[in-house]
């Protein structure tokens, strides 16, 4: 059964002490090697924050062997009950500068409240400073870490590491997510809607497009998947790309087919028609947006490509209607 707080003796409370200030250091070292590339100013910052943990754990270790002598007995975080966790955020495949300040800031915070409330479990003077010390250090650090913000900022690091994270979001979502969504959109609007000029039934559309939209998507997710394993490109997980361009690829697809689910076969057309124009802005939007493609660069590719889908769609629908009457 795990032990609370209170229920700890000085020397258990020590030894908790310098397993977490180990821990700690060791969750700094781990995503300053993560992120070094990527964002130098904030993983120096981690590694001198690792340091100072490396320093408070020496200064336990040195007052455990006065008080107690060389065995350190186990103890570890998850033996306390209601004591402070750590997220497995150092794991995460993405990280992102905020994502890494937010969690030193809530470590420094549970660490500066554990050295609080250790200090009221014992009544020897040296520990009690020793802990009242740590304390006292932890808060520094908590200031710290809200600082390294802004002195990234002030250095002009922050531009750099916000560059790079930028980067990465386009290349690991916005990249696939946009060849999905045009492939998507584009692809399924021939047979969409030569389906629907062929037999002028709602229903049948629909069946075409559904159809047309999950293939494309297992099909797009499966050769994003197998394309890149991200190592050398910096492309992220292939499975998660594969996942984003297969998902965004059946969403492009779908956008244009559900209208055909209304009975009213002339509704459903001119919903359809309206929901491919916004597809196409969408598209021409993100382009530019993540893609610094120039605004009528972007209107222009996307437009004209999925007009001249659409008219040959529309065309070979007719052509099958009038061959089947005829």
């Amino acid at each position: 059964m795990a032990k609370t707080l209170k229920e700890l003796s000085p020397q258990e409370i020590l030894a908790l002490a310098i397993q977490s200030e180990e821990e700690d250091g060791r969750i700094y070292a781990d995503l300053a090697e993560r992120i070094g590339k990527d964002y130098p100013a904030t993983a120096d910052a981690l590694r001198a924050m690792r340091d100072e943990e490396s320093g408070h754990r020496h200064r336990l270790l040195n007052l455990y062997r006065e008080k107690f002598g060389e065995h350190i007995p186990l103890i570890r975080r998850q033996d306390v009950r209601g004591f402070i966790t750590r997220k497995p955020l150092w794991l995460t495949a993405n990280l992102t500068v905020p994502m890494i300040r937010r969690e030193v800031e809530t470590m420094e915070q549970e660490a500066r409240d554990f050295y609080a409330a250790a200090i009221t479990q014992t009544s020897d003077a040296t520990v009690r400073q020793l802990l009242g010390d740590l304390e006292a250090e932890e808060s520094k650090h908590y200031d710290l870490a809200e600082e390294m913000d802004e002195k990234a900022k002030a250095s002009g690091a922050r531009g750099k590491e916000d560059d790079s994270e930028k980067r990465r979001f386009v290349l690991q979502i916005v990249q696939p997510g946009l060849a999905g969504l045009m492939d998507g959109s584009v692809s399924t609007l021939a047979p969409v809607f030569a389906a629907a000029f062929a037999t002028a039934k709602s229903w049948d559309a629909f069946l075409v497009g559904f159809a047309a939209s999950i293939g494309a998507g297992i099909s797009m997710g499966f050769a994003e998947a197998l394309s890149d394993d991200g190592v050398l490109s910096g492309r992220g997980r292939p499975f998660a790309r594969g996942a984003i361009c297969g998902l965004m690829t059946t969403a492009g697809g779908i956008g244009h087919t559900l209208p055909f689910l209304i009975h009213s076969f002339r509704i459903a057309m001119a919903i359809a028609v309206v929901i491919v124009a916004i597809e196409l802005a969408v598209i021409a939007w993100i382009r530019h947006r993540y893609m610094d493609t120039p605004v009528l660069a972007a209107t222009f590719q996307v437009v004209v490509g999925g007009t001249v889908v659409f008219i040959v769609g529309i065309l070979i629908g007719i052509w099958g209607g009038a061959s089947a009457a005829g």
